[in-house]
C-alpha cells in the first residue's frame, strides 16, 4: 500500500515535471514565417493554394507526429531555409540589436524630449533678455533723439 501512494505522487507530481512539453502544430506553425510573399506566419497565411504553406504545414504535421520538440522543428527548419523564415528574430548575436534598438530609441527620444521642454520653459519663464537703459551708448541717444526731431517736422 505504502509503495502504491509512492508512486502515485510521484506519477501525479514529479512525472509532469520531468515530461516534454506537448507541442502543437499551431504553435509551431505561428513560429514560422511563409516564404509566400504574403509576409503572414505559416498558420495565418490565406492563400487557398499557398505553394509554400500547404507543404510546410504538411512537413511539421510530420514532424510533431514524429516527437519533435518545436525547438527541434524550428532548428530543422532554420537549416533548410535560414532564419528569414523565424517569424520573431532570435535573441542572440546580432538579432539582439533587432529586440534592444525599438526601446533604446523610445527611451533616448524621450530623455531628448524633456530636456528640450525644460530647457524652452526656462527661457520662457526668464524672459528676453533686455539691456538696461543706462548700458546705452551716448551715440545711440543722440541719433534717437535727431530721428524723433526729423519725424515731428
Amino acid at each position: 500500500m505504502r509503495n502504491q501512494v509512492l508512486l502515485y505522487l510521484y506519477l501525479c507530481l514529479l512525472a509532469p515535471a520531468y515530461a516534454a512539453p506537448i507541442v502543437t502544430t499551431q504553435e509551431v506553425e505561428e513560429a514560422l514565417t511563409c516564404q509566400c510573399g504574403c509576409g503572414l506566419t505559416i498558420h495565418s497565411c490565406n492563400h487557398l493554394q499557398c505553394g509554400f504553406g500547404i507543404p510546410a504545414k504538411q512537413e511539421i504535421a510530420r514532424l510533431v507526429s514524429e516527437g519533435k520538440s518545436k525547438p527541434e522543428v524550428l532548428s530543422q527548419f532554420t537549416a533548410k531555409y535560414g532564419e528569414k523564415i523565424l517569424s520573431a528574430p532570435t535573441t542572440s548575436g546580432f538579432n539582439l540589436v533587432a529586440w534592444i534598438t525599438p526601446f533604446l530609441a523610445v527611451l533616448v527620444g524621450g530623455v531628448l524630449i524633456i530636456l528640450v521642454v525644460v530647457r524652452w520653459s526656462h527661457k520662457s519663464a526668464s524672459g528676453p533678455a533686455e539691456v538696461p537703459i543706462s548700458e546705452v551708448s551716448e551715440n545711440y541717444r543722440a541719433q534717437l533723439k535727431k530721428e524723433l526731431e526729423a519725424f515731428d517736422r
